[in-house]
């Protein structure tokens, strides 16, 4: 297990979005800059949720909206995970594996976002060196955890 801070992996100054903002521009940021998410944040900087690719496509469905038509606050992620630069490794990779998610806010004191770390970025840093900040055993225990179904089971899905 990894003592290796956050900060040493994480992605700096991430894309940000506020609630009002449309979710056509939510998802014209993502596509510009090659991202799957986007931390949700107030006037002061603050993170307040997180906005994924995937909550925007399931909204546009579901709502039956054109993107700019729609907030991103009618699909973000309400209660979001953030963990500080100096967590460890070991800290990112159980609360990707509690929650099951890819990517997790890293936030300053303040709880302003100051950067963003994925599951890519782990796989990047993986090896079977001692020094590696993540290991090969490390990195498919998250990912085994992570790609879990949640809620029922595929059964539920048969019969809808």
């Amino acid at each position: 297990m990894s003592n290796t801070p956050t900060e040493s992996i994480m992605s700096r100054n991430p894309i940000t979005c506020s609630q009002a903002d449309p979710m056509s521009m939510a998802a014209k940021q993502m596509w510009e800059h090659d991202i799957g998410a986007l931390p949700v944040v107030d006037e002061g900087g603050r993170v307040v949720g997180i906005i994924t690719d995937r909550d925007i496509a399931m909204a546009a469905y579901t709502q039956g909206q054109p993107l700019d038509r729609m907030e991103v606050r009618s699909a973000m992620s309400r209660s979001p995970v953030t963990v500080r630069p100096q967590s460890p490794l070991t800290a990112v990779e159980a609360l990707m594996q509690e929650h099951q998610i890819r990517r997790i806010a890293v936030v300053d004191d303040d709880g302003r976002a100051i950067g963003m770390v994925s599951l890519n970025d782990l796989a990047r840093r993986t090896g079977p060196s001692r020094g590696a900040p993540v290991s090969r055993e490390e990195l498919t225990q998250t990912l085994r955890a992570v790609c879990q179904p949640r809620g029922a089971g595929p059964s539920a899905h048969a019969m809808a």
